[in-house]
């Protein structure tokens, strides 16, 4: 019965919490980043404090350091970023009249070869205009989240919030990280507290493996992206670039995604000329190779443990239910939840309901009748 009561008691808590998250979604954005960034610091803060340097002189160091490269970059990109998002959105029909004087003859041309080799598409007219009008809508797609992206609140409120607040909070959360946990571990219930304690050092390793890990890997791609495109002459080829690095947070999905942007920008900029298209994809082969041959198994390894249809399956819901906050907390609470379910099904083998004393049973009697 004690049980039942506790099971019960944090279910309503669970409950509590994300319907209070709900109600205040829309003020939300700094306090999560400020948790992010507090979490992503809290190693470096605790190597300065075992070298004999005091917990809140250290976070003033890290924190200040942190937001200060932080700052600086936002002043010197800022102008530039915004920019060239204004200017792609602006640019998007021209990029899909142009695409389609390439990708046009192209489809015609592989049209004819399959009717000289006695292959003969139904409607091609209709694959024809797909193909065409498949392109267009993507371009078109990329524009209108760029173009919402600046010319929505986020551009002020969000933006201002960001810079104001969230230093404040992730300082005073790296400041107290080690209270905060010792309380909340104080508060765990006594039977279950060696399980649940477990079960937490796999969620910060699966957490820790994206938001510290996956981190580093994005803004390394976007760099790669952002100056390997610059260089080729890609037309908004920093936005483009930098863009492509944060969506490899989807693994696969999100970086494939962002390629296929560019390389349509490519082809409606340069058309036919292979030279500056062939530095385009070139930059992204190589940033993919050094991705899945040192970047992901060196920082990120397997400790997230979640497959890419749960991450953008996490994505969608936490935007759809949170906005960009919920975006930011999608993954870690997944990979939460992911390791939650795996201790469960583990539970659920080797209880009375997957039948494991029947099984047992079943197979000492083979063994003994053997």
């Amino acid at each position: 019965m004690s049980e039942n009561r506790q099971l019960k008691f944090w279910l309503i808590g669970l409950v509590v919490l994300l319907g209070l998250m709900f109600l205040l979604r829309s003020m939300l954005l700094p306090f999560i980043a400020g948790l992010a960034v507090a979490y992503f610091l809290d190693p470096l803060v605790d190597k300065l404090e075992d070298r004999g340097l005091p917990r809140t002189a250290a976070t003033a160091v890290v924190t200040f350091v942190f937001f200060a490269l932080l700052i600086f970059v936002i002043i010197m990109l800022f102008p530039v970023l915004q920019a060239q998002m204004l200017g792609f959105a602006a640019n998007v029909p021209t990029y899909v009249e142009r695409i389609r004087a390439v990708i046009w003859p192209l489809v015609e041309e592989g049209l004819s070869a399959l009717s000289v080799a006695g292959i003969d598409i139904p409607q091609a007219d209709d694959v024809k205009e797909a193909a065409v009008n498949y392109a267009g809508e993507v371009m078109g797609w990329a524009g209108g989240v760029l173009r919402q992206f600046w010319s929505g609140g986020l551009a002020l409120f969000n933006v201002l919030s960001l810079l104001f607040i969230t230093p404040i909070v992730a300082f005073y959360i790296l400041r107290d990280w080690d209270n905060m946990i010792a309380s909340i571990d104080g508060l765990l219930p006594r039977e279950n507290a060696g399980v649940i304690r477990s079960q937490m050092v796999l969620i910060d390793q699966a957490i820790a493996g994206f938001v510290r890990g996956q981190a580093t890997v994005a803004m390394t791609l976007g760099i790669i992206f952002g100056l390997g495109w610059s260089l080729a002459g890609l037309e908004f080829g920093l936005v483009l670039g930098l863009g492509t690095g944060l969506m490899a947070f989807v693994p696969y999905v999100g970086a494939a995604l962002g390629f296929s942007v560019a390389l349509l920008v490519a082809l409606g900029q340069f058309g036919t000329d292979i030279g500056p298209v062939a530095m385009v994809i070139g930059t992204f082969a190589a940033g993919q190779a050094l991705d899945g041959s040192f970047l992901t198994p060196k920082l990120v390894g397997g400790r997230v443990g979640l497959h890419p249809v749960w991450v953008v399956f996490a994505l969608l819901a936490g935007g759809t239910l949170f906005g960009f906050a919920g975006i930011l907390i999608a993954v870690p609470t997944a990979a939460a939840i992911g390791v939650l379910t795996r201790f469960g099904v583990s539970q659920y083998r080797s209880s009375h309901y997957f039948g494991a004393d029947d099984t047992e049973a079943s197979e000492k009697d083979d063994t003994s009748s053997s």
